[in-house]
């Protein structure tokens, strides 16, 4: 892969602008399609270092034009590839500045807020801070029922995430009321299968954590068997989002045996990246 170039991303600036001459500084604001468009590329191939010094280069080019709103879109995306590598300290800081700028931008109440909720509680809660990720699950969750429809699947991944924080915390019929949810939604959606895997292993680990592996064995292999048939299902599309989907999976169906499967997805999972 040849190495990024300025000119992949930036736009040229007009010497004949003039805004900013009463003083104010002048608002450039970023093309975020093409920033979204190119990071999803990298991420269809698993280069997530390239993903990081593309984030980083769309937060400056933001900054540098004055604009914040670019700037919030930008953090967004950092705070999952940050959560997604275990860089604690970067994700947590991407959470601080993304917080701050909703604040700045007087954006409570929206969409944009919702979503950088769930952004934030996401890493909260993949760092062992469930508790300060409930109180923004359940801000975004306000916003989600009442701004999305019933088939919208960022209110199914908002129910599965929220029903995590939820179960670290032993609040088990909650969690279990939002995984129902989350597969409500999912059920309506496009291609939803590989999200709705994801949730009926979730409910698997709540089942063992709840009830032991021993008593919990039955309700988890209906589960896996759900999941697994959900993950076959044909004609879902064999892309990037199915490769980590598979990825994430497989350490659940190892954890309770399924050693076949997992290394399945495991190759599908390689083969999609490959092939990317």
């Amino acid at each position: 892969m040849g190495a990024l170039k300025r000119e992949d991303y930036a736009e040229p600036s007009c010497p004949l602008c003039t805004d900013g001459l009463d003083g104010k500084r002048p608002v450039r604001p970023i093309d975020l399609r093409r920033m979204t468009d190119r990071l999803n590329a990298y991420l269809d191939r698993n280069d997530y270092d390239a993903a990081e010094r593309h984030l980083r280069f769309w937060l400056a080019e933001a900054q540098a034009g004055n604009d914040e709103r670019g700037a919030l879109g930008v953090l967004n995306e950092q705070m999952g590839l940050y959560r997604k590598r275990g860089k604690r300290e970067e994700a947590l800081a991407a959470v601080r500045r993304g917080l701050s700028l909703l604040a700045s931008l007087g954006l409570q109440g929206t969409l944009t807020a919702a979503t950088t909720f769930v952004n934030a509680a996401t890493v909260y809660k993949a760092f062992g801070m469930a508790a300060d990720a409930l109180p923004l699950y359940a801000a975004a969750r306000e916003i989600y029922e009442r701004e999305l429809p019933a088939d919208d699947a960022r209110l199914g991944g908002l129910y599965n995430n929220m029903a995590l924080a939820l179960a670290d915390l032993h609040r088990f019929r909650e969690a279990e009321d939002c995984y129902r949810r989350a597969l409500s939604v999912m059920a309506r959606v496009e291609h939803g299968e590989a999200e709705a895997a994801i949730t009926y292993l979730n409910m698997a680990d709540l089942a063992a954590q709840e009830l032991g592996l021993l008593e919990s064995d039955a309700l988890v292999t209906a589960y896996l068997d759900k999941a697994e048939a959900l993950l076959l299902t044909p004609g879902l599309p064999r892309n990037g989002y199915y490769a980590f989907v598979c990825e994430k999976c497989a350490p659940t169906f190892d954890y309770f045996g399924r050693f076949a499967f997992a290394a399945e997805l495991r190759a599908v999972s390689e083969e999609i990246y490959a092939r990317n």
